[in-house]
């Protein structure tokens, strides 16, 4: 009982974090945090809703084999990494850019749960292949189904997606929200 109660607490706490980075504003970027609708001469530019996210995985040997045959498809590859076999706080970095991740996992002490219910991460795909690949890799290395690839019309017309949870219990998703591409 006690086990659970600590971890729905850490997974509201996850919750709770990623709630706070996910705020996000219009204003202009030398004002920012004292935006003023009224101001008709403030420069207004979008910020990002979220810079970065990581997951705390219990073999990160296992966890970046997974994330490396997940994310290509995708168009997204390791972009840095910090592996010293047996040292603690290893991780590895995933996105588009050299040293620019979007996305990270970073060793953790066994026993570590992921979030449960309501938590999971988006990844955009490009494609609906692309949301094809991403689940068959999923499945192939260590993932479990959690909605084949198609159509989810309760979320948009256009929405095409899959689910898959990861060796360490994190719900994944990849998904396009867009027209199908004309075929030939």
């Amino acid at each position: 009982m006690a086990v659970a109660a600590a971890a729905d607490r850490r997974a509201a706490a996850l919750v709770v974090v990623v709630a706070a980075a996910a705020i996000s504003t219009t204003t202009s970027r030398s004002d920012l945090g004292r935006s003023d609708p009224g101001r008709s001469d403030q420069r207004l530019t979008a910020i990002p809703m979220l810079h970065h996210i990581s997951f705390g995985v219990a073999d990160i040997a296992r966890a970046a084999s997974f994330y490396d045959a997940v994310l290509a498809p995708l168009g997204y590859r390791r972009v840095w990494e910090d592996i010293r076999p047996g040292e603690v706080d290893q991780a590895v970095g995933y996105g588009i850019s050299d040293g620019q991740d979007k996305f990270a996992i970073k060793q953790r002490s066994p026993g570590k749960l992921a979030p449960g219910p309501g938590f999971h991460l988006a990844f955009a795909a490009p494609d609906r292949a692309a949301v094809d690949a991403f689940h068959a890799a999923a499945l192939a290395h260590g993932g479990s189904d959690q909605g084949k690839p198609g159509l989810r019309p309760d979320y948009g017309p256009n929405y095409y997606a899959a689910f898959a949870l990861d060796p360490d219990g994190y719900w994944i998703e990849a998904v396009i929200n867009a027209p199908a591409a004309p075929t030939r």
